[in-house]
């Protein structure tokens, strides 16, 4: 049987305090773990940024909080306020954060989970309006949460746990290959119109080759005088700008609807397409490879299509060689614009490549289309594993 109650009933809830930052042996010698308002996003706090004396703790309304309590933000920028962390060290915490210590009633990771399935609840009934408002011990004595018996809170709060683990894991997976992806788009290319990159595979020593875009392929438009009410119906496809903008090699399956059309430039196996227009310059110029076979498939009119005209790339080395640091430093100097930037498709086609032979192409290109391929399991077991948790913490806690 679950039973609402109020936290105040159930946990001691304690705000922290900031010693003055004009006294510096308050600071000084730095003895006492003390947490501000920034880092509860770590959620998991097993050490502090900030340290103060045992003369600070003796001389501010800091207060202990002990380990494997639940810490809340009461105040703090942008999304902060009604974030929730759980301490593993005891420590101390400024104004802005309030430890939740519960009684023999909850389980610490339990209410956790609860009160993060909470998060917009919270910053609802906080104080004041809108991104200015905060939460205070009243209103957080006041909030009911709901608890079933002490060993259930235990299976849920751990399975819940688990979870959280196995997300963390997935993520920082995520995160160092796409880190080392970034690496090695410096290290295997070359820099700056160099001839060679600066790591090369073993028993490939030929020079590679400069070459300007336009002088091996030419280019061709997307869509063009359309309206709105030509799309979202019809037998043909076209490839939208995110398909572009987001992958490398574009996905074959974002597209979307329209009528054929005789007049359009349909777009073939082996094109590149270019990114025209963004709000930065960072973005403008982003490409991706077509490598379907698919009829009657169009670009948008936010692209340009480029097609090799000159049988001398390996598809996958094109996609990753345009999207190499050199290339889009290249693409960004190109930028033009002010509350938007725009680049020219004959200005693109002015930049040198570099070609090394056909076999030394595949290998870096099937390289890269395998890191990808990691890359995006990871990134789709994370995005798993986050509806799965979403829905669990919607059907456990009422």
């Amino acid at each position: 049987m679950w039973e609402r109650k109020k936290l105040g009933d159930v946990a001691k809830i304690t705000p922290g305090g900031t010693p003055s930052k004009n006294i510096s042996n308050y600071w000084y010698p730095k003895e006492i773990p003390w947490l501000s308002s920034g880092e509860i996003n770590k959620e998991i706090i097993f050490s502090t940024d900030g340290m103060i004396s045992k003369k600070g703790f003796n001389n501010s309304s800091a207060k202990w909080i002990k380990q494997d309590s639940v810490l809340i933000a009461l105040a703090g920028q942008g999304k902060t306020r009604g974030k929730v962390a759980i301490n593993r060290i005891p420590l101390t915490t400024n104004q802005s954060i309030a430890g939740i210590e519960p009684s023999n009633e909850v389980y610490y990771k339990f209410l956790y989970h609860q009160l993060t399935k909470d998060y917009l609840k919270l910053r609802l009934i906080s104080s004041g309006d809108g991104s200015r408002g905060g939460l205070n011990k009243k209103l957080l004595n006041d909030y009911t949460v709901n608890l079933s018996s002490i060993d259930e809170q235990h299976k849920l709060g751990i399975l819940l746990s688990h979870i959280d683990n196995t997300l963390q894991l997935h993520e920082r997976k995520y995160e160092e290959l796409a880190l080392i992806k970034k690496a090695l788009l410096q290290k295997l290319f070359p820099k700056n119109d160099e001839v060679a990159p600066e790591v090369r595979y073993k028993n490939f020593n030929d020079a590679w080759e400069q070459r300007k875009l336009g002088e091996v392929g030419k280019t061709f438009t997307g869509l063009s005088g359309k309206t709105k009410e030509d799309f979202g119906h019809g037998d043909a496809h076209f490839v939208t700008y995110m398909n572009v903008y987001s992958n490398p090699i574009s996905d074959p399956n974002m597209v979307e609807n329209v009528e054929i059309d005789t007049k359009q430039q349909e777009v073939k196996k082996g094109d590149v397409f270019f990114t025209t227009s963004s709000e930065t310059p960072e973005e403008v110029g982003m490409s991706s490879v077509w490598l379907s076979d698919a009829p009657h498939i169009y670009l948008n009119s936010f692209c340009f299509g480029f097609r090799p005209t000159v049988n001398i790339f390996h598809p996958y080395y094109l996609a990753y060689l345009l999207r190499s640091n050199n290339i889009r430093n290249k693409m960004m100097i190109l930028a033009q614009g002010i509350s938007r930037y725009n680049i020219s498709k004959n200005k693109v086609m002015k930049l040198n490549v570099t070609i090394p032979n056909i076999r030394e192409q595949q290998k870096i290109g099937e390289f890269f289309k395998q890191l990808d391929f990691l890359i995006t399991l990871h990134h789709r077991k994370l995005e798993k594993l986050k509806q799965l948790k979403k829905f669990l913490l919607q059907n456990m806690f009422i």
